[in-house]
């Protein structure tokens, strides 16, 4: 299954890579790296209903690299709970943040209690990141 990692009930599923990060006092962004459905739709609306205060989304971001903040039991499923070293990176800045290697589909800033949402183009060398609007209402209970 070649650029396929993840597979449910049977029918392979591609990855939309993505990053979620927090804004510090000093204006760095923290940082963890989030593997499956990173769009906004999924994603965007899973971080807006559950991870919507400082103190929560500190603390996804504190576990480090993830496969998903949202499995099957609801809790995040970290790369170290299967014995990798993945801990959360830091940037000076907005610019660090969203660094031009375009590694990740879209990227996440909770800042000043909100989130926002970059659509990192990152299959388009021609194009800059740009703010999308995460869909209203919760989509898990």
């Amino acid at each position: 299954m070649p650029y396929n990692n993840k597979v449910i009930n049977e029918t392979p599923q591609m990855s939309t890579r993505s990053r979620i990060g927090i804004e510090l006092s000093d204006g760095s962004i923290l940082s963890a790296y989030h593997h499956y459905d990173g769009y906004e739709s999924w994603l965007g609306r899973i971080l807006k209903t559950h991870y919507n205060t400082k103190e929560k989304v500190a603390e996804l971001i504190d576990g480090g690299d993830m496969s998903s903040c949202w499995g099957e039991d609801k809790k995040p499923e970290y790369y170290s709970a299967r014995g990798e070293d993945c801990p959360p990176r830091l940037d000076v800045d907005i610019l660090g943040y969203l660094h031009p290697d375009k590694s990740e589909e879209y990227a996440y800033l909770f800042r000043n209690g909100e989130w926002v949402c970059y659509d990192m183009h990152q299959f388009e060398d021609d194009k800059h990141p740009e703010i999308v609007e995460i869909p209203s209402g919760a989509l898990m209970a």
